[in-house]
């Protein structure tokens, strides 16, 4: 069997690394090692960690960014496509929740990576952005009520998606009461209710 390219095998071990001891903690040495490259291969490929970071985010995590960026206006039943919406972003805030939460215990550390994020043109208000356009042009087409605040309805989905990961993360077995699909489905019906 042909080995994993060194970038395929440095996200592989970046991801590992960042879910079990947390983006804060996990170094470009340790990534290196892990990957069993040096850390300037590490550098090749990735000109910093928080670019690293993206990648994983992109790649080796459910595709909410990707899912967001296909929703079409009009296409689909708008219940249909926030309940795909909801569902992804349980799934993918489950797995990014571990990594960056460690962030917050070391205020410097979580402001150098919030200042390269806004360098990259990224962040955790990129997909609240990019569901409040979706949900406009909704709006637009007669779908969700004319007053309807989109933005809010946004917020609301994805924020409650977060605060799963955040609230089931503590318990023991770390498991919510309801598996993604239920989760997703009852928030949907009840986000609709007001806005559609």
């Amino acid at each position: 069997m042909e080995p994993k390219p060194a970038r395929v095998r440095i996200v592989d071990a970046a991801h590992e690394l960042m879910l079990s001891i947390g983006l804060a903690r996990t170094t470009t040495k340790e990534i290196a090692r892990a990957a069993g490259c040096s850390e300037a291969a590490l550098y090749k490929y990735f000109p910093s960690k928080e670019e690293l970071f993206v990648t994983v985010l992109k790649e080796r995590l459910p595709g909410l960014g990707g899912l967001l960026a296909g929703l079409v206006a009009g296409e689909g039943t708008v219940e249909g496509n926030l309940t795909e919406v909801a569902r992804q972003a349980a799934l993918f805030y489950e797995q990014t929740f571990p990594m960056a939460a460690s962030l917050y215990a070391e205020p410097q550390l979580k402001r150098r990576h919030e200042e390269r994020m806004r360098e990259l043109g990224t962040g955790p208000h990129m997909p609240i952005q990019e569901f409040d356009g979706y949900l406009r042009a909704e709006r637009r087409a007669g779908r969700l009520r004319a007053d309807a605040d989109t933005y809010a309805a946004a917020s609301l989905l994805l924020g409650a998606c977060a605060q799963r990961a955040f609230a089931y993360d503590a318990l023991p077995g770390g498991t919510p009461p309801q598996p993604p699909e239920e989760f997703a489905a009852a928030l949907v019906r009840t986000l609709l209710a007001g806005i559609s």
